[in-house]
């Protein structure tokens, strides 16, 4: 009861890295409220699946395990949440900001009438005071995302609903093993007893899974380009330079709203969230939105004619000058000294 949940997805027998990234939330969280941390496990094939998540913290998983929930489908994952949480009563409940996520998350709010707060990139506990009502709310969770285009950070609450319910997109939260030798409990469920054959109505009969062109998030060296860049015949230079360092290219929101990079390469709070070793923002002002998306790099460099960028206050090394001028001696200097 009152307990803080995570749904997490699964892969061909892996937990997904966001749901871990969850988990690890999740138990900081948990700790502040003084509650257990559960997690919710659905799918086929899950024979030792508590190995993978009780190491960052799990009090409890609850496993429902049956062929037909593997591939993932709405409608038996749904009736799945709906029936346990109406049962366990939890004040939170978190998922992933992903495909599954984005189709269950809604499903199981609506149908809980609790509400739900999408792609929130910060979550903390905090009480609220309603001077309307002279009401004090205690220990509520702050869903806190992006709004009206990434130009403020909404902070939103939940006081009277359960669960409060919230999405995170991957890569916003840090995974960390909380104990490795952490022993929850796991508690198998018969699924048919949540689950009707009615909500089995649709099965996957064939499935294909398109890879990412490319891998922004998982790179250690990101060249990344702003609307600075000045066109999209100058973002090639920086393709050059990710070419020659084996690095991937980043690219800002006004970059990406401008055409000079693909919308899957946007960093930032309504793009990815990354943490290479090495950064190199070319161009980049440096507003709030996309720092939040890249702020833990180990080592930021800025190559910018405008000393006064606010993104040099981050850097640990600024550039000044045009990227016409500095990213061809880059890359020069990197082919002569890695022969």
């Amino acid at each position: 009861m009152n307990n803080l949940f995570v749904y997490c997805e699964i892969e061909d027998g892996v937990i997904a890295d966001v749901s871990l990234e969850l988990l690890t939330k999740g138990r900081s969280l948990a700790n502040r409220l003084d509650c257990r941390l559960e997690a919710v496990v659905a799918g086929s094939k899950l024979d030792g699946i508590e190995k993978q998540v009780m190491p960052y913290g799990v009090d409890k998983l609850h496993v429902f395990e049956d062929d037909r929930l593997y591939p993932y489908t709405s409608l038996p994952h749904t009736s799945i949440l709906v029936n346990l949480f109406k049962e366990e009563k939890p004040q939170i409940c978190l998922m992933g900001a992903t495909v599954i996520g984005r189709d269950l998350g809604p499903r199981v709010s609506s149908a809980l009438k609790s509400g739900l707060t999408a792609d929130c990139t910060s979550l903390e506990i905090g009480s609220h005071e309603d001077k309307k009502q002279g009401k004090t709310y205690e220990n509520l969770l702050y869903q806190i995302r992006p709004a009206f285009g990434g130009n403020i950070v909404a902070t939103i609450i939940n006081p009277e609903q359960r669960p409060q319910m919230a999405t995170v997109r991957e890569g916003v939260m840090k995974k960390e093993i909380y104990d490795e030798n952490y022993a929850g409990e796991t508690v198998p469920y018969d699924v048919n007893k949540y689950v009707s054959d009615t909500d089995f109505a649709v099965k996957v009969i064939e499935r294909h899974i398109q890879k990412a062109k490319h891998n922004v998030k998982g790179a250690p060296i990101i060249v990344s380009g702003g609307y600075g860049v000045g066109s999209k015949e100058n973002f090639r230079l920086l393709f050059d330079l990710a070419k020659v360092l084996n690095a991937e290219v980043g690219a800002s929101r006004a970059a990406v709203d401008a055409g000079f990079c693909d919308h899957d390469r946007q960093i930032g709070q309504t793009g990815l969230t990354v943490r290479p070793k090495l950064y190199i923002a070319c161009g980049i002002s440096g507003q709030i939105q996309h720092i939040a998306g890249m702020q833990e790099s180990a080592i930021i460099i800025s190559i910018n004619n405008d000393p006064a960028a606010p993104i040099n206050t981050i850097a640990d090394y600024v550039i000044t000058g045009t990227i016409e001028d500095v990213i061809p001696k880059m890359i020069k200097y990197y082919k002569k000294n890695s022969k």
